[in-house]
């Protein structure tokens, strides 16, 4: 069952994120089973207001870690090597747009030792520079905690559609040990490299179409730095069920070295 939650990623395919509030009400305990209640928020995020938002057309999200390297989630991705199969789309909230920028992938690295339980990112070589800015990731702990943004084009309720436009929202940083008290697939975070973020009565959160996209927050000097990488959760906005999204602060290191080689 923890291999089928986990599966629940929050990608297109097995259900993505999206940044929604909603109108609570009991719902069914498998991640599978949506029950999801209408939605009431998420806003629409301005043309520029995040240009290192890309979208992957195998339904995922990611961000620009350098013009031509993406990062996402492991889990979107099938393994490591060439790879010229996967989109990306990016300069635009409005995925329809005509000045849309797309540029396809020639090489994919999924973390090393991944097993569909934490490691969960992944780098995408592009075939040409995307030339807005990036998004530095966080190479300290020192952000991983406090207010945190989400943005992405997935579903704006449980199991609903992916959206045509950028949504985002805000959540706030959630303990590991309160995370952990949920229970269920909770119990099984892997603290030393994940990070929960949402409220407790729920009504925020990413959803399917939002795995791999970032997790970011202002650093020090105001400006945008990725804390996490959506990654899996149950549900979509649940009480007492928040996201999870990957660590990238334990990972800093290692997705430096591995971005250098591709």
């Amino acid at each position: 069952m923890k291999q089928l939650l986990r599966a629940l990623k929050r990608c297109a395919a097995a259900g993505a994120v999206i940044l929604a509030a909603v109108s609570l009400q009991p719902s069914s305990a498998f991640a599978g089973e949506s029950a999801a209640p209408p939605v009431v928020g998420g806003t629409r995020a301005a043309q520029g207001e995040f240009p290192f938002m890309v979208r992957l057309s195998m339904g995922c999200g990611g961000s620009l870690y350098s013009p031509t390297v993406v990062l996402t989630a492991a889990h979107c991705v099938s393994g490591s090597g060439n790879n010229t199969s996967i989109t990306a789309t990016a300069g635009v909230v409005d995925l329809q747009s005509s000045s849309a920028v797309k540029v396809r992938s020639t090489k994919v690295l999924q973390a090393p030792g991944y097993n569909g339980t934490g490691k969960d990112w992944a780098l995408i070589k592009l075939a040409a520079p995307i030339n807005l800015p990036t998004l530095k990731i966080a190479d300290t702990k020192a952000y991983d905690s406090g207010t945190f943004t989400v943005a992405g084009w997935g579903s704006a309720r449980e199991g609903g559609a992916q959206q045509r436009y950028l949504l985002k929202a805000t959540v706030p940083f959630i303990s590991d040990t309160t995370c952990r008290g949920y229970g269920g697939y909770y119990s099984s975070l892997v603290a030393s490299e994940e990070i929960c973020a949402g409220f407790a009565q729920g009504g925020v959160d990413t959803c399917q179409g939002d795995s791999g996209g970032p997790m970011f927050r202002r650093d020090s000097a105001n400006a945008w730095i990725q804390v996490g990488i959506v990654s899996w959760g149950d549900g979509c906005a649940r009480a007492n069920a928040p996201g999870v999204y990957t660590e990238v602060s334990t990972f800093a290191s290692a997705i430096k070295s591995a971005a250098a080689t591709l």
